[in-house]
């Protein structure tokens, strides 16, 4: 009980540099107007932010093994910082693109430390809880951050988000040096052993399910606030309402898929989750010229059986790499995020190329596309099930 309150100040800082990665999804049609760029080009801040996460982060995370962890993570919030100060001070584009580039750089390698640090922080028994509890945090910025983010950019100017969540991480850093003890580093684990894992036909599969997956939701949440205010007609006000509801449903989703994977396993959950959020994005796509009432429930949808998709893969990951759960789960998140880049590269193609109500029906092809890669790994496991049995 003592060490909880450790966590949480872990978790309320992942909530702070989790709304820095969501919220540029939020207010992309302010910024696009902002630095004189199409909506194409602008998302492609996600594709770069990704694309650095994915790569950076292993990479600085293998070099900084041995680092005390506070002291690691009191750098990776210097980094933090510095990217959003380069943000607030943007003069153009390109300056944009290399404060996203900094912004991922640092919040990976946070979110990587601080989950390792609640673990070892917590109680014996409790370390699941603790990380969940770290990861709530990041997945609140979705629920509160991005709404918020489109409140604060359609009264004031957008990059005042970027300023408060500056000085929130220069406080940040206070109470981290005050609260969180110094801790040792751990033994480096190559990133060539790490990626071996990726020779392994079961997990490399099973690992592609979670890219189109994610790709098909990036197509589409990439572009979400111009949709809804283009196509849907939604006003600045219901947008944000829109978007506190999404925040909400992904939240219920991310739990009932954790409870769908123990109570009607995993096939039943992955497959029907990938399968309902294909299907609504269509439903999406199909209505969104009708009425706001029936796009905000769909909205809903989509975002619960979507999110309901993680903690299965993740527990779907661990069972195939008890020993090696770590060095799973990383690789998953650098596939995620190259998943992000890949799939808000496609959308601005769409956007670019055949309209903005078109990433609806692309990004329901993505997500369909993860069906077969799930098929086939769930069929190697059950053979692999029988042999063993034999």
């Amino acid at each position: 009980m003592r060490n909880s309150w450790k966590i949480y100040v872990l978790a309320m800082v992942s909530f702070l540099v989790g709304t820095s990665e969501f919220v540029i999804s939020g207010i992309l049609d302010r910024v696009a107007s902002d630095t004189g760029v199409t909506l194409a080009a602008a998302g492609q801040l996600i594709t770069v932010y990704s694309l650095a996460y994915a790569i950076g982060t292993p990479i600085l995370i293998a070099m900084t093994a041995k680092m005390d962890r506070r002291k690691l993570m009191l750098v990776a919030l210097t980094l933090f910082f510095i990217g959003n100060l380069v943000t607030i001070l943007t003069t153009g584009f390109s300056m944009l693109l290399g404060a996203r580039i900094i912004l991922a750089v640092g919040t990976g390698v946070f979110m990587v430390v601080a989950l390792t640090v609640a673990a070892n922080t917590a109680l014996q028994g409790k370390q699941g809880s603790a990380i969940a509890t770290v990861l709530l945090g990041f997945n609140l910025a979705l629920i509160l951050g991005v709404p918020l983010g489109r409140v604060i950019a359609g009264s004031y100017d957008w990059k005042l988000i970027f300023t408060g969540i500056g000085v929130l991480s220069l406080i940040a850093m206070f109470v981290i040096l005050l609260t969180i003890p110094k801790s040792k580093g751990e033994n480096p684990v190559p990133l060539r052993e790490q990626l071996s894992l990726l020779k392994t036909p079961r997990i490399a599969i099973a690992l592609s399910i979670g890219f189109f997956w994610i790709m098909g939701y990036t197509i589409v949440y990439t572009y979400i606030s111009p949709f809804l205010l283009n196509i849907t007609g939604m006003s600045d006000r219901m947008i944000s309402i829109g978007l506190f509801a999404f925040g909400i449903a992904s939240l219920l989703g991310s739990q009932v898929g954790g409870y769908g994977a123990d109570k009607l396993g995993i096939p039943r959950t992955m497959i029907g989750g990938l399968l309902f959020h294909s299907g609504i994005l269509l439903l999406i796509t199909g209505f969104a010229h009708t009425s706001v009432y029936l796009v905000l429930p769909l909205l809903m949808l989509w975002s619960f059986f979507a999110w309901s998709t993680g903690p299965v893969q993740q527990v779907y990951l661990i069972a195939m790499a008890p020993k090696a759960s770590g060095i799973v789960l990383s690789l998953n998140t650098s596939i995620l995020q190259l998943g992000m880049a890949g799939g808000a590269v496609i959308g601005g193609m769409v956007v670019e190329n055949i309209s903005l109500q078109a990433v609806g029906f692309i990004g329901a092809i993505g997500v369909a596309l993860g069906i077969i890669p799930a098929v086939l790994s769930l069929s190697m496991r059950k053979k692999s099930d029988i042999s063993v049995q034999e």
